[in-house]
């Protein structure tokens, strides 16, 4: 009798969704911050405390436009986590969302090269990970490039043809200390990643499914 191998359908990140409590509210911050092009919203009611493990990072050209994003999340209701300040890889500060998502905005350069503008090179979620080795291999054996690897510290995924969004994985911990935050968390990490035929959840939580159509 043959012998039928059952392989995970191919996973490519397609969309990015966020779950709310108030649905209006979060679309007049996102538009107010720049980002509702990059992000999905969708109401829920999911319990969630603490530290969601995860973060979205922004890059963009200089220190001028980190502050600007910055200050237009602050005037749509966002709270300062860390200040924007100049650090040995660059320079950048951290928000959250009034929806309580943590956004990470930053740049590589210490100097302004050009005028602040709104353009955003590049937006990463970065999910909080037990273990990035597992995870990495988890998510190769279901499709997806690893572009970047720092042993068990850092894992960076290539970025699918049809998503604004670059998934990568760091250590849970490490990630909350770097955003300036308690580790401590539970429930629902509120979002939900797009891009695979069949609906499921990766070792640590994040849930996938079909991405929803545009």
């Amino acid at each position: 009798m043959a012998t039928t191998t059952h392989t995970p359908a191919p996973t490519s990140l397609a969309s990015v969704t966020i779950e709310v409590t108030d649905l209006e509210a979060a679309r007049r911050f996102y538009s107010a911050f720049g980002v509702d092009g990059y992000v999905r919203l969708r109401a829920s009611e999911a319990h969630s405390t603490g530290f969601r493990g995860f973060t979205l990072a922004l890059t963009v050209a200089g220190p001028a436009t980190v502050d600007g994003f910055v200050a237009a999340a602050v005037d749509a209701g966002a709270t300062v986590l860390k200040p924007a300040a100049k650090s040995l890889w660059g320079y950048g500060g951290t928000v959250q969302a009034p929806d309580g998502t943590i956004w990470k905005i930053a740049t590589s350069a210490r100097k302004d090269t050009g005028p602040a503008t709104r353009e955003i090179d590049e937006i990463v979620l970065l999910i909080g990970v037990e273990d990035v080795k597992a995870t990495k291999q988890f998510y190769v054996a279901r499709g997806l490039t690893v572009g970047k690897s720092f042993g068990g510290k850092y894992a960076e995924f290539a970025a699918g043809e049809s998503s604004p969004v670059k998934l990568a994985l760091y250590k849970r911990r490490a990630l909350a200390k770097d955003l300036g935050v308690p580790a401590d968390g539970a429930g629902s990490h509120r979002v939900v990643l797009g891009g695979t035929p069949g609906a499921f959840t990766d070792p640590d939580g994040f849930a996938w499914e079909a991405p929803e159509q545009s």
